[in-house]
């Protein structure tokens, strides 16, 4: 997995590419651990280039989710592809996470303009 971070418009945008498993969801929490420590107010993870996620990086969003929620920090995500889509769709995770088709969409979404 790769991970870039990038910070837009008053936005923490950490765009990942490739798989999202028990291996690469350490360095993914690493990243989200940081953000919440400091709590930052608007994050998006840009899912476009991420081809699967497994239970464990499903974990890991939902573990940053909860921290978020302490400190009412915005997060959702963008991107995904129809296979991702119906791994959080079964999972009901699509009822709990901001999720937007594009990563404009959830960019305005976080920061109210949607």
């Amino acid at each position: 997995m790769e991970c870039r971070e990038r910070d837009e418009d008053g936005v923490h945008i950490v765009e990942l590419a490739g798989e999202v498993d028990l291996e690469h969801s350490i360095d993914l929490r690493e990243v989200l651990s940081e953000q919440a420590e400091a709590q930052q107010r608007r994050v998006l993870v840009d899912f476009a280039g991420v081809t699967y996620i497994d239970s464990s990086g499903l974990a890991t969003l939902v573990e940053y989710m909860q921290k978020a929620l302490k400190f009412d920090g915005g997060f959702a995500l963008a991107g995904l592809n129809e296979r991702l889509r119906t791994v959080f769709d079964l999972a009901r995770l699509g009822e709990i996470f901001a999720i937007y088709p594009t990563l404009p969409e959830a960019k305005a979404a976080l920061l109210g303009k949607a």
